[in-house]
């Protein structure tokens, strides 16, 4: 039984003269546990069908259930990670790990020690007092994740959150948030311009088409690449293989028409 499924989504941006038809009859469904990655040219709908499993945005057509359930008739919590960390400059490290608590008006004692669990877990609890100012920005998106983590969600969107990183950094924010996203067992979907991070994290790839928004291609990363660190996985041979066809497929997705779906 699949965790989550996506079930004829599509949707449409509404103005006074016209409506874009931003993605359109999108269907797929992912384990629990598992990590998913979407790539595709820009203004293919990557974000647009996140913000639709985030329940940021209503789809037009179609619907998302987890567990067999529509998402909007349940109160699943769901993780949103973004480029930009988003911590508010004023509080402290460890008052931004316990934002979600402090919201939903459920914070106590359990919570601040549960989040002083996760800043050590994620090396920061000698900052824990600390300001955001005071942090690199790799350090900041470790206390963005501690902060997702902090909600237990069901599900843990990632929006491009390492691109704003130096490349070694980047690097290492892999690696790391994948070890714990797998040792929480968190279902992940990941949005990404970058085919080498999206085959390095990933168990599965879904490559989208645009005008509208559909899935070109499902792509099965191989099981020797997806045993290794995202690291260790850019030298493993299949990897590049892996790489060399995803970046034809995309070459071809900027210059011609849309083609038909398929599976590789």
């Amino acid at each position: 039984m699949s965790y989550l499924e996506l079930a004829s989504i599509s949707h449409y941006y509404f103005s006074e003269k016209n409506a874009t038809h931003a993605l359109g009859n999108i269907s797929f469904s992912i384990e629990k546990g598992s990590f998913t990655s979407l790539l595709g040219p820009s203004g293919c709908g990557k974000t647009t069908l996140l913000s639709i499993i985030a329940q940021l945005i209503k789809p037009t057509e179609g619907t998302v259930k987890l567990n067999e359930i529509p998402l909007d008739q349940q109160q699943s919590s769901i993780g949103y990670m973004l480029q930009q960390d988003y911590l508010f400059p004023w509080k402290t490290i460890l008052a931004n790990v316990c934002i979600g608590p402090k919201i939903q008006r459920t914070l106590n004692d359990q919570d601040y020690q549960r989040a002083k669990n996760l800043l050590s877990k994620i090396g920061l609890s000698d900052v824990a007092h600390q300001y955001p100012d005071q942090l690199s920005g790799g350090m900041r998106q470790r206390v963005a994740l501690a902060r997702t983590l902090m909600t237990d969600p069901a599900l843990f969107l990632l929006d491009e959150p390492f691109s704003a990183l130096d490349y070694q950094t980047k690097l290492i924010l892999e690696d790391f948030v994948l070890d714990l996203l797998k040792e929480y067992q968190k279902t992940s979907i990941l949005v990404t311009h970058d085919i080498g991070e999206a085959i390095a994290m990933s168990d599965d790839i879904y490559i989208m088409n645009r005008k509208p928004g559909t899935i070109h291609l499902h792509v099965e990363v191989p099981d020797p690449v997806r045993a290794l660190s995202p690291f260790e996985a850019r030298k493993h041979p299949q990897y590049q293989e892996l790489f060399d066809f995803i970046w034809k497929e995309m070459t071809n997705l900027e210059s011609e028409d849309p083609i038909n779906s398929s599976t590789l």
